[in-house]
């Protein structure tokens, strides 16, 4: 499994907890903030995931 794959789930998951807190307590900014997490975690995985399949094809 690629670094980018798992660096970008985590980045994902911090990301979804800013949104989460920045909405319950009213703070716009970290809410922002945190889909914007997000959206950089789920293109980061998609890195990791393209590498690893590219790895895959080429060994067979």
């Amino acid at each position: 499994m690629d670094k980018n794959t798992v660096k970008g789930a985590l980045k994902e998951a911090v990301g979804k907890g800013k949104e989460g807190v920045g909405k319950v307590s009213g703070n716009v900014g970290l809410e922002a903030e945190g889909k914007a997490e997000q959206v950089e975690g789920k293109a980061q995985k998609t890195v990791g995931k393209t590498a690893d399949a590219a790895r895959s094809a080429l060994k067979h």
